[in-house]
């Protein structure tokens, strides 16, 4: 039986990486500095000045609210009230995606 690769725009698939936090956010750094292509990379955090220097496609900031741009604190509460108050910017970005890839350190916040 042969299978042959079928190739046009009706055929590309959207990945998104998403990292979530410090580790995340290191993950997707490394990935995209490795020239990683064929995905559109995303960084989410409740810190501001740790996304300021992510090479992300995209940076969300979480939580701005409850957190004023400050970290979570390791705190695990922070972190789920932060992506709750931020969930429609998190929908939004990954409209459209086919497949979505989650890294995490799961540090605590």
């Amino acid at each position: 039986m042969d299978f042959k690769a079928e190739t046009g725009p009706e055929n590309v698939v959207t990945l998104k990486v998403i990292g979530v936090g410090g580790a995340g956010n290191n993950v997707v750094n490394r990935m995209v500095k490795s020239g990683t292509q064929g995905v559109e990379f995303i960084a989410i955090n409740t810190d501001k000045q740790a996304l300021s220097v992510s090479n992300a496609d995209q940076k969300i900031q979480i939580g701005e609210k409850m957190t004023h741009g400050q970290g979570a604190g390791s705190d695990p509460e922070i972190g789920k009230r932060s992506a709750e108050e931020s969930r429609n910017d998190i929908a939004k970005a990954l409209e459209n995606a086919d497949m979505v890839f989650i890294t995490a350190g799961m540090g605590g916040g």
